[in-house]
């Protein structure tokens, strides 16, 4: 859009716009929809959550979280993880999200690198976490070891004065899926959610619109659940519906959806997949995708038994959101993740960083600056740097230019596309290295017709140990309870050898 001016505030701050600003305005205005305990959707208003939110703020002060230190938020969704990031934001602390799924060694990881003050996490959460020195904070009860949420609350003011902030200060580190090594912190200032504003727009038909109501089966730890959801969303004043399932079951979902009143949802091409063997009734207004390929299949059973088609987008961890199909302006077409959303700009180039004429295949790219792309990796400047080549960020995957928009042709790293998630396959090997049998171990995708990718693990075992079935069971298990549910091999095979290239890394293609 040839007119698109992004706004540049002296000061912004993601509380303030996502909760503090519509309090002040509308405090009875829905934001939230929270389950109650028989199961039946509860508004939560602005203004409570503007006033829980203070409480949150006062009580992390009293704990010793101050100005630019990291929390740590282990909460999956629920209200208690807008509150601790809205308290986060306010407090001009940074938010580390976690995924609910992750296992005690991937949690650590994340918390020892970001170097975190205090982790936010439920009772069920804190008796599965390591030894840490962050202080634990569980928000629904006691346990030992961890500080309980609820007496402090009760003595907390919901007033506290928010910190001002400015677009590049840091407020968020998301970390990635760590394709080379293990995942690194991408730092994201306020701004981000500013550059993600427009994309959700896009994808959502032209959002808002009266009735509009979110949602997504998205952890809110992803950039997916928490930036293309739930912080858009409570900018907008679209309310937002939140779920603690902890497993994808469509019947359910869909039975949610429309006793929760959902109009609008990002919902993960396998999610879409395993939706196809129902007759949904609810009716939603949109539907965007990504994290992955969506597939004409899925594409047309949309438009027939959703009656709408489903918007594409794409995006990563560093610099989300940059291109989105919209079926209000004509952009939307099978196996197309969409064009460049206004105020970004993409281009398909070589490696030396060169655009590159349409139908030719080559890397995604986005040029800075641009508000949605992070503020650098955490403590690791080289890495940052190899990201770029001159003013384009080098995304890693494939694509083609056309009229139609991109289409997506694959990574050229070793990231998995599972399920919606973008699975590392060297936080995998290093855990399975640890298993006593195991004397190394290469991770690969394997193409799946409901996941789009499965992880499969090709093992060289140590001299005496037996490949047999029980042994795979056992190593499924061994990833699975460290990392987490999603990340685990679905496949496990024996090998004889895993190559490694002159510098000993594993040589992923030869098992691809």
């Amino acid at each position: 859009m040839a007119g698109f001016r992004w706004p540049q505030p002296t000061e912004f701050n993601i509380a303030d716009a996502c909760c503090f600003t519509w309090a002040a305005r509308e405090p009875d205005r829905p934001a939230l929809f929270v389950a109650d305990a028989a199961g039946a959707p509860v508004a939560v208003s602005y203004g409570r959550l503007a006033a829980e939110a203070n409480r949150m703020a006062n009580v992390l002060t009293h704990l010793g979280v101050r100005r630019g230190d990291r929390v740590a938020v282990h909460l999956g969704q629920r209200m208690e993880t807008i509150v601790t990031h809205l308290a986060i934001y306010r407090m001009g602390a940074v938010a580390v999200p976690l995924a609910a799924v992750f296992g005690p060694e991937a949690i650590l990881y994340r918390v020892e690198q970001a170097g975190a003050r205090l982790i936010a996490t439920t009772v069920a959460g804190a008796e599965r976490l390591p030894a840490l020195e962050a202080t634990v904070l569980t928000v629904d009860g006691a346990v030992p070891g961890a500080v309980d949420l609820a007496p402090l609350r009760e003595k907390a003011s919901d007033r506290f004065e928010g910190v001002s902030t400015g677009l590049d200060d840091p407020a968020m580190m998301i970390f990635t899926s760590g394709t080379t090594g293990h995942p690194k912190g991408a730092l994201h200032g306020h701004r981000v959610l500013l550059g993600h504003v427009p994309g959700v727009q896009m994808h959502h038909d032209l959002m808002p619109h009266a009735g509009d109501r979110l949602w997504t089966p998205a952890d809110w730890a992803w950039a997916g659940g928490l930036l293309n959801v739930l912080l858009p969303g409570l900018f907008m004043g679209v309310a937002v519906v939140a779920q603690r399932s902890e497993r994808f079951d469509p019947e359910e979902v869909l039975d949610w959806m429309a006793r929760a009143g959902v109009r609008n949802a990002f919902i993960p091409p396998t999610a879409l997949r395993m939706m196809r063997d129902t007759r949904p009734t609810v009716r939603l207004r949109s539907v965007g995708s990504g994290g992955e390929q969506l597939g004409a299949a899925t594409f047309h059973w949309a438009r027939e038994h959703l009656g709408l088609t489903i918007n594409e987008f794409y995006g990563q961890t560093e610099c989300n959101l940059v291109l989105s199909s919209c079926t209000a302006w004509g952009v939307a077409a099978p196996g197309v993740i969409g064009r460049a959303v206004p105020g970004h700009r993409v281009a398909v180039v070589d490696d030396d960083g060169n655009p590159v004429a349409d139908g030719v295949q080559g890397t995604i790219a986005i040029a800075a600056p641009d508000p949605v792309m992070f503020l650098g990796y955490w403590q690791n400047e080289a890495a940052t740097r190899e990201k770029f080549r001159g003013p384009w960020l080098m995304t890693g995957d494939q694509a083609i230019a056309g009229p139609d928009g991109f289409t997506f042709v694959g990574r050229d790293d070793d990231v998995i596309s599972s399920a919606g998630h973008r699975i590392g396959p060297g936080e995998i090997e290093d855990c399975l290295a640890g298993h006593p049998d195991i004397q190394i171990a290469a991770v690969v995708g394997k193409p799946d017709p409901v996941r789009g990718q499965a992880v499969a693990a090709f093992v060289k075992l140590r001299p005496g140990a037996t490949g047999d079935d029980d042994l795979k069971k056992d190593i499924q298990n061994f990833v699975r309870e460290r990392l987490s549910a999603h990340e685990y091999p679905r496949i496990v095979e024996f090998v004889d050898d895993v190559p490694l290239t002159t510098t000993g890394k594993v040589i992923r293609r030869h098992f691809r």
